[in-house]
């Protein structure tokens, strides 16, 4: 009798520990508890591990992009010659990009909030507007009659839709800071860290929103104005009374990057991204692809197409033959004769419109004649310059005022603003993140391992005083000068060099995609060519991307046993 009674308390106490260890389990893997310490993260200041898993929105006019390998560069026949697209196998990281090219409407709003905040009347902002104005005099020819697209083409409402052209590289990027934030603004205003109608209303270059500086100081947004900038409890949650009856005060904060909310920057897309982009291997099932043997954005080995519907279209707007820019009229064009609306043709299996003709993009990296794969095959970008917050005497960050902008003059005359009011001020990486490091040793690494001295024939490793002389350069081209003088006045000093033996420097800018102008042989995605960064075409524009944060893919998967 008595062993049964210490049987039953055994087995009563053994029940007593499962449920009190399934309680705390239970307890432990609450929505609200930190997989690290098991603390409550709304208790805490735990902003990260509540966000964990937040995935990252997708910018207004942005698809998602999957990443993946793929072979960059041409396999097929090269009739040019150029040796410079050999084919390397890189992988791209997943990303996001505009569906379409940049529009003139799209280009417009830029320019008409530039002409709001700095008002071309004020001296101090004289240059910002025109700065950043389309080149309209890119349409005429001096053998043809294009003053109607000069005078209409950007501003009248019947191209509204077109891709912007007349925009240089510098202008591009530029358009792409201002969007990222402006998108970034509303979406703060949404979110409830910034008062509606915050970023419409009493705007002025005194009191303007960055992303960085936002998140590097967010209480010197908007002038320092607390009655714009917002804090707020991110958890959302009603935060419940204590034993002793009182109801703990609810955290306020400003957004930060652990919130989740705030997207990463727009910007122009490195070549290897918009390639893999335009080629959209991603629709095809076939080995011959994954060696990189297609030929256009769609599938087949012709600009017409096949299918029944419509077949025979053409697919791209291109040159079709010397004086054909459009076809027959009424049975045999492409529908255009210089640009077309944006989504005039099928989009590829990305869902992106126009990755072969209608205008040739930008895409920001510095051109060489060699993609460098045994430097590096994973997102692979020439054009690096790595740059810090500046830091002022008083030891606060540097906030770019109307009083300190900063104008260039490009080697055309131009004259942009390198930076805005409200931007952190920015100086080149030093000694101080590069000391002992393997991955870099330098701020500016547009040479590395092409055009730099060690790259050189000439250089001589051991003796200090040999090297390349200043027309023996890797890429000695040709050194044009514009200044200005005390009074205003530009001077330009040309080089006029017989030595000079390339056009290709730290300031040409690839470009890719076939344009209105261009024959069919262009529209193959691996084409690629250069031009000055400072200077503008009717045939080429661009479109901005966005890196993806978080998981490569958008399909769901089932966990790993």
């Amino acid at each position: 009798m008595k062993v049964n009674k210490i049987v039953v308390l055994q087995l009563m106490m053994s029940m007593v520990l499962m449920l009190g260890t399934a309680s705390c389990s239970k307890k432990s893997s609450s929505s609200h508890a930190s997989r690290a310490t098991g603390w409550d993260v709304d208790s805490q200041n735990g902003t990260a591990a509540r966000n964990a898993g937040k995935k990252q929105q997708a910018g207004p006019g942005l698809v998602f992009v999957e990443g993946g390998t793929f072979t960059m560069g041409k396999v097929q026949d090269d009739v040019m010659h150029d040796w410079n697209n050999t084919a390397t196998q890189q992988h791209v990281q997943s990303f996001y990009m505009d569906e379409t090219e940049v529009t003139n409407g799209m280009y417009l709003e830029y320019l008409e909030w530039l002409k709001k905040v700095f008002p071309p009347t004020e001296e101090n902002y004289k240059n910002i507007y025109e700065g950043a104005s389309p080149d309209t005099l890119v349409w005429r020819n001096r053998l043809g009659y294009n003053e109607t697209m000069t005078n209409n083409y950007l501003r009248h409402p019947s191209y509204a839709n077109y891709p912007v052209v007349g925009v240089n590289w510098i202008q591009a990027v530029e358009f792409s800071k201002w969007r990222t934030d402006r998108v970034n603004e509303a979406v703060l205003e949404k979110s409830g860290y910034l008062k509606k109608g915050a970023k419409t209303n009493d705007v002025s270059a005194e009191s303007l929103f960055n992303t960085e500086a936002y998140l590097a100081s967010p209480s010197t947004t908007y002038g320092g104005s607390e009655e714009l900038v917002l804090k707020k409890n991110p958890s959302g949650r009603r935060l419940k009374a204590g034993k002793d009856g009182t109801t703990p005060e609810a955290k306020n904060v400003y957004a930060q990057r652990s919130s989740g909310v705030i997207l990463p920057e727009y910007r122009l897309p490195t070549e290897a991204e918009w390639e893999y982009a335009a080629a959209a291997d991603v629709g095809q099932r076939e080995y011959n692809i994954y060696k990189g043997q297609k030929k256009y954005p769609w599938s087949g080995d012709y600009t017409r197409s096949s299918k029944r519907k419509n077949k025979g279209d053409q697919l791209a707007n291109f040159k079709q033959g010397n004086g054909d820019y459009g076809g027959i009229a009424g049975w045999s064009d492409d529908g255009a004769d210089i640009t077309n609306a944006v989504k005039s043709y099928a989009a590829n299996d990305f869902g992106l419109y126009d990755m072969a003709g209608n205008v040739a993009e930008w895409v920001a990296d510095v051109y060489r004649p060699i993609i460098d794969n045994e430097a590096n095959d994973f997102n692979y970008f020439r054009g690096n310059q790595y740059a810090k917050n500046k830091i002022g005497k008083d030891g606060k960050l540097e906030i770019v005022t109307p009083a300190n902008i900063k104008y260039d003059t490009l080697s055309n005359g131009k004259v942009v603003a390198r930076n805005l009011p409200g931007e952190i001020a920015q100086v080149p990486v030093d000694e101080q993140e590069t000391y002992l490091r393997q991955n870099f040793s330098q701020s500016d690494n547009i040479n590395y391992r092409d055009g730099d001295k060690q790259s050189s024939r000439y250089f001589d490793f051991g003796d200090s005083e040999s090297g390349p002389k200043a027309d023996q350069a890797m890429y000695n081209s040709p050194k044009h000068n514009v200044t200005t003088d005390s009074l205003g006045k530009m001077i330009r000093k040309y080089d006029n060099s017989s030595k000079r033996t390339t056009l290709i420097d730290d300031k040409v800018r690839v470009y890719k995609g076939g344009s209105w102008r261009d024959r069919a042989y262009w529209l193959d995605p691996a084409q690629r060519r250069y031009f000055p960064q400072d200077m503008a075409t009717d045939y080429i524009g661009f479109r901005c991307a966005m890196s993806r944060v978080g998981a490569k893919t958008e399909r769901r998967k089932s966990p790993r046993n």
